[in-house]
């Protein structure tokens, strides 16, 4: 088992290939009123409105997608996600999968729920997720709160592997790319 997080964080969860932990934020921001270029204040308008600026995955704009997730073919994947807040709920979901298991609200005692595709994380909440990576490429991790992906909530899972399983997925379009798009890198 490869973990990022040392010793697994719930004793007796069966043992997983990969686990990661993921946490979503937000943030209210207004222009710097010292000028200084690249400086950003917060905005308790913006948050009483409850309007961010940016939502992240893992404290930035890009931290997972310059720096993804990585997985191997045929490996199950656990994704320990928080939702920090503070005001907005996520929908959390992994575009390219279902989660087989999902402990809702960390609950790590209850039997999990199973064939989630989305999952709702309370501000200040928690989930587990497992899934299973059968088809090598790019998983993306979003809130499906859609537009939150211009706002910085989007990550990638990189699958490496060669066997392409044209019995589970084959497209008919050729892949193209949108300029300026956060989804596809």
């Amino acid at each position: 088992m490869v973990s990022i997080l040392g010793p697994p964080l719930a004793q007796g969860l069966p043992p997983v290939d990969r686990e990661y932990y993921v946490l979503q934020s937000e943030f209210y921001t207004e222009p710097s009123v010292s000028g200084e270029r690249g400086f950003v204040d917060f905005s308790y308008l913006q948050g009483l409105s409850e309007d961010p600026t940016h939502v992240v995955f893992n404290g930035r704009v890009g931290a997972l997608t310059e720096s993804p997730l990585r997985a191997t073919q045929g490996e199950r994947v656990r994704i320990y996600f928080g939702n920090a807040g503070p005001n907005l709920v996520s929908s959390f979901h992994v575009i390219g999968t279902i989660f087989d298991k999902v402990y809702r609200e960390g609950d790590l005692i209850s039997p999990p729920a199973r064939g989630v595709q989305t999952t709702l994380v309370p501000a200040g909440g928690t989930t587990v997720v497992e899934l299973d990576v059968p088809v090598p490429g790019n998983y993306t991790l979003v809130d499906h709160s859609i537009f939150r992906v211009d706002k910085g909530a989007v990550g990638f899972l990189k699958v490496a592997g060669e066997d392409e399983r044209r019995d589970i997925f084959e497209s008919r379009a050729p892949l193209a790319f949108c300029p300026g798009c956060k989804l596809h890198n």
